[in-house]
């Protein structure tokens, strides 16, 4: 943002118009403390009169022509490339993220928008077959379509403030379902930024509203009974608070993981080595590692062990830290000190269980430095739990079985990386590895935002990308014709 709008009041988007409130919260910078911004925040009446305009207008919205839909859309993905350095800048400010990551995102969400646009032309064409197959469907003919869930509570986290939003709005958008989209408390001006550009647009009042709703006011919008589904990013214990808490909605959770990155034998050549490491050390510590599918462990096989662990410290020790407004700066700070602290928590706890820091584990301030830790036991913190922090743990292991159980030796499935040349072991690992995908040669920290997203066990339920995330906000209508000369 420009320098001069720092110290502005951001206004929420209340059924499609801007508003404000009684009161407002600073959105401050996890760098430097400075003020980024002051948020709007709605009363109880202002969410209530969103609720029910998108209740009201969801047949209107549902009904609304593909066209006028993908046009919507494809405006917001071409102004997001008009806009693209100011909205990378405030995403950096607000949260911490190195400009160029900022930049990365704002990009991703450019993707998203289009690919959204692109799936609301061909979307639910309908699907023909015919029921003579026996003698009592004789000249029946079956055709399905999906028609949109009803409003959907799109529930976005901090560490991807834009791209997350993004992925609630544009496939509701895209489907003709209305939404309500609650950014992060930390990070609530990147998605605010959203309402602008979909302000832009001819889309019907009601059909969409952003607002900045403080997290203990939730537990009433998540209750909603007008809000049948629920899309929800962030940590597993308050995923399954809210599927626990509403069993009979349709809830998509997009929760946490303990990233792994297996170097198996076959992947023994320096080249192979230094590409390992190197990605390694680039994508445990992208976003300060506070992305779900950053890579916490690296499993490598006894064979070139020895040989991967220096030149992993080496480039985790290459990567810049400091100003997150500098182009040159490949890790940031967290997104609060708090985190950053937490982080120091479980490191130290390692340590003081037997676990070797082999480079890191400082912290100044919301600063954590990369960190890399060895031998590390398998019941601290840090061997369960998601860190979400630039700290990532090596594992020695004998083959690809006992790789393959110790990525499975986890209550998170998200995604998972394996090092290998061989076709039949990347078959192997998309058979036996319990995660939502498989990156082979590559770290688990590979997303296309097209591609169907999500995970098994505590990692969540669901899927999001785009075409998948629509499916999700659907579900299936069938119409049978009768007396047809098929």
């Amino acid at each position: 943002m420009p320098q001069g709008n720092e110290a502005a009041t951001h206004a929420f988007w209340l059924a499609g118009r801007q508003a404000t409130g009684e009161a407002t919260f600073d959105v401050t910078s996890p760098w430097d403390g400075r003020l980024v911004g002051k948020a709007a925040v709605p009363t109880d009446a202002q969410v209530e009169e969103a609720v029910a305009a998108a209740y009201a207008v969801r047949d209107e919205f549902a009904a609304t022509p593909a066209h006028v839909r993908a046009a919507a859309l494809d405006h917001v993905s071409k102004r997001l490339v008009e806009r693209t350095e100011e909205i990378a800048q405030l995403i950096s400010a607000e949260n911490g993220k190195p400009i160029k990551w900022a930049r990365g995102e704002v990009g991703r969400a450019v993707s998203v928008f289009r690919f959204a646009a692109e799936e609301a032309r061909r979307f639910n064409g309908g699907e023909a077959q015919r029921l003579d197959t026996d003698a009592g469907g004789a000249g029946r003919l079956a055709l399905t379509r999906r028609f949109p869930k009803g409003v959907v509570l799109g529930i976005a986290p901090f560490n991807f403030p834009l791209n997350l939003c993004a992925h609630k709005v544009a496939p509701a958008i895209a489907v003709g379902a209305p939404i309500i989209l609650k950014p992060a408390p930390a990070t609530p001006l990147s998605g605010l930024i959203l309402g602008e550009l979909l302000a832009e647009t001819g889309l019907p009042a009601g059909s969409w509203s952003i607002l900045t709703v403080p997290n203990d006011r939730m537990p009433a919008l998540v209750q909603d009974e007008r809000l049948p589904v629920i899309s929800f990013t962030g940590s597993d214990k308050v995923g399954y608070a809210i599927m626990d808490s509403v069993p009979r909605k349709h809830c998509t959770l997009e929760l946490g993981g303990n990233g792994a990155a297996v170097v198996l034998a076959d992947y023994a050549s320096d080249e192979d080595l230094d590409w390992a490491a190197t990605r390694i050390a680039t994508f445990s510590n992208y976003q300060g590692g506070q992305s779900c599918i950053s890579v916490q462990r690296v499993i490598a096989d006894a064979s070139l062990y020895e040989r991967l662990v220096p030149r992993i410290v080496a480039a985790v020790e290459a990567q810049v830290t400091g100003d997150p407004s500098d182009a040159a700066t490949d890790v940031g700070p967290l997104v609060s000190e708090d985190a950053a602290k937490r982080v120091e928590s479980w490191v130290d706890e390692a340590a003081q269980a037997g676990a070797q820091v082999l480079t890191g584990g400082k912290r100044d301030g919301a600063s954590y430095a990369p960190t890399v830790l060895a031998d590390v036991p398998a019941d601290v913190t840090i061997s369960c739990e998601e860190v979400f922090g630039p700290v990532l743990t090596l594992h020695k292991v004998d083959g690809e079985a006992e790789a393959f159980a110790a990525v499975n030796d986890s209550k998170f499935g998200l995604q998972a990386g394996v090092f290998t040349h061989d076709l039949q072991t990347a078959f192997r690992a998309h058979r036996a590895l319990e995660v939502g995908g498989v990156v082979v040669g590559d770290v688990p920290s590979y997303r296309a935002d097209q591609m169907p997203y999500g995970g098994v066990k505590q990692s969540g339920v669901g899927r999001e990308g785009v075409r998948f995330a629509m499916d999700d906000y659907t579900y299936e209508r069938v119409m049978v014709l009768t007396g047809l000369a098929l």
